[in-house]
């Protein structure tokens, strides 16, 4: 798919987005919250749904919440136009409820199109609704922290999917703001390597696994082993090496493309 088609496929999903009345969700919006970010990114984050500051200004993640992720991302060097933000429910839960199975459900084909259009390598899973999502049963105490091969049926049919806390959590326990720091430090050797075996597969016929489990741990600052990482650029670079992180039809852009 060239950059002109995922942009195409992505802003008519955000259309029908915007319009959708297939959930009771719909009746309380201000604003539907389909999504946004880079189309050439290979890194897409997955929250569970909008918050108040979501519904009125119809972007994703632009609370608290989203003030942490951005810090989060400047961590590794990362920018928030650099990758794509997304939620598994397109519209606010009344109160910030959980989403229930039915409204996820209904909001299922949207998110799973935004994936195929995408085709990213890594998607991030931001909390245990996210993560239940990707990775029905899991508990998120188990899995942060680790990557496993993504469902094709999911959309992401050559990723892998990283489970994180949700940032929200952070604010609820304070521990976890360092947990959150500590995998993010992990997740540019987890695109680097989900590239790899994507690689790997569609060249040899005899690839070797993704392998799944914890991520090992690197160094607190990210940069001293990393290099400084950077998801919309040319390459992403770590021990010297550089990798291309972005699809052959990329190009650079310097703003934030909203769905």
């Amino acid at each position: 798919m060239t950059d002109a088609e995922r942009r195409a496929a992505l802003e008519a999903i955000a259309t029908e987005v915007r319009a959708c009345t297939r959930c009771r969700l719909h009746g309380s919006r201000t604003n539907a919250v389909p999504g946004e970010g880079s189309p050439d990114t290979e890194v897409v984050f997955v929250g569970e749904g909008p918050g108040l500051n979501e519904d009125q200004q119809g972007r994703p993640f632009v609370g608290a919440a989203g003030s942490l992720l951005n810090e989060l991302l400047g961590f590794v060097g990362w920018r928030r136009e650099d990758v794509f933000i997304a939620n598994i429910v397109k519209c606010r839960p009344p109160g910030n409820r959980d989403p229930e199975a039915d409204e996820i459900a209904s909001c299922e084909p949207f998110l799973r199109r935004q994936l195929e259009a995408l085709d990213p390598a890594v998607v991030v899973t931001l909390g245990r609704h996210s993560l239940g999502a990707f990775q029905p049963g899991a508990r998120i105490s188990a899995a942060h922290g680790t990557a496993r091969p993504a469902d094709p049926a999911s959309g992401a049919r050559n990723g892998v999917v990283y489970a994180m806390y949700h940032p929200a959590a952070a604010f609820r326990q304070a521990a976890l703001r360092e947990t959150l720091f500590a995998e993010m430090a992990n997740l540019p050797q987890v695109l680097i390597d989900a590239r790899a075996a994507r690689d790997a597969r569609a060249g040899d016929a005899h690839p070797e696994p993704v392998q799944e489990g914890p991520v090992a741990e690197t160094a607190a600052d990210p940069a001293a082993e990393a290099g400084d990482a950077a998801i919309s650029g040319a390459a992403i670079e770590t021990a010297g090496a550089e990798v291309d992180v972005r699809g052959a039809d990329a190009h650079d852009a310097s703003q934030m493309t909203f769905f």
